[in-house]
């Protein structure tokens, strides 16, 4: 029963980072064919209506907060979802869906050089080792390879720089999550940052909505929204702390390798984006990077067992 525990827990996280990285493709897909904060408005007002009944249902509504709970669920929203959202989709504009997941998945890395720098956190050598593969695994993106500027996008550095933008916000991001108190559940928090989201986006969005010929939409274009607004803000967030509740933290960290992998291996099928050398050069750097940053834990865990089993 133990093992089957756990086997859903693994198969939980699993696809809710392959939905993450499917969110980097038909991003692609999406700005092709709505603007960006149109398009982002459609997508968490569509979540909103999704969560908000779920929310009722689950915990009888939204929890009494007080100033400072929604002061840290604004600067969430404000980093992790709006920023995030614009910084990912006008990058996905000038470079592809594969270089895109693989940068976003160095989250892990720049949450370690923020906590170091801000928070004070001590900086330890697996960390410091994650750190600098994954900061390779960047270089190898940009500054290796030979494909041409219509293979890469058409600007990639910009295109590049702009994701790592939606890395600084995921990141800080998650920061704030830390500092946020805790009768903010995970259902309540991402169902209000939902709701704060669609209306950061909601004035652009009616600007946009002005000149945007809706009339030239097709069916695929409104099923991008749909799944961004359902399957990625949705579904992926109830598979993750559904396995998040039974392993460990640091354990459901490993799983975030899923994500490059699922964005690089999409972007090849449906976008039909070329392979290029320095794409596994750089999945692999940040891949080992992610290994090293979640390895420090375990080891932590353990000396602190052997301790308490001395005693």
């Amino acid at each position: 029963m133990l093992l089957n525990k756990k086997v859903r827990a693994y198969l939980e996280l699993t696809f809710a980072m392959a939905i993450v990285g499917s969110s980097v493709v038909v991003g692609k897909l999406l700005i092709a064919s709505f603007p960006v904060f149109l398009g982002a408005g459609l997508r968490f007002a569509i979540a909103s209506v999704i969560l908000i009944p779920v929310l009722f249902v689950n915990e009888k509504g939204i929890p009494s907060l007080t100033r400072t709970d929604w002061l840290f669920l604004f600067l969430q929203t404000l980093t992790g979802v709006f920023l995030f959202s614009v910084f990912l989709l006008y990058g996905l504009k000038f470079t592809t869906a594969a270089e895109s997941g693989i940068i976003t998945s160095t989250t892990p890395a720049v949450l370690g050089v923020i906590s170091f720098l801000f928070l004070k956190e001590r900086l330890t050598w697996y960390k410091g080792i994650g750190i600098a593969l994954t900061l390779l695994g960047i270089l190898a993106l940009n500054l290796t390879g030979t494909a041409t500027s219509f293979e890469r996008g058409s600007h990639p550095l910009l295109g590049n720089f702009l994701i790592f933008g939606a890395v600084i916000g995921e990141a800080l991001f998650t920061i704030f999550r830390k500092m946020a108190s805790e009768k903010v559940t995970p259902l309540a928090g991402t169902t209000l940052m939902s709701i704060l989201g669609f209306f950061m986006f909601l004035p652009f969005a009616i600007f946009e909505a002005q000149t945007f010929v809706f009339a030239h939409t097709t069916m695929t274009d409104w099923l991008n929204i749909v799944y961004y607004g359902v399957v990625v803000t949705v579904i992926a967030f109830m598979l993750w702390f559904r396995g998040l509740s039974k392993v460990p933290a640091s354990t459901a960290a490993v799983f975030t390798g899923v994500w490059p992998v699922s964005a690089v291996l999409l972007s090849y099928i449906i976008l039909k984006e070329p392979f290029v050398p320095s794409h596994l050069l750089g999945i692999a750097c940040v891949l080992l990077g992610i290994s090293f940053i979640t390895r420090e834990p375990f080891q932590t865990r353990n000396r602190q067992v052997m301790m308490s089993e001395e005693m």
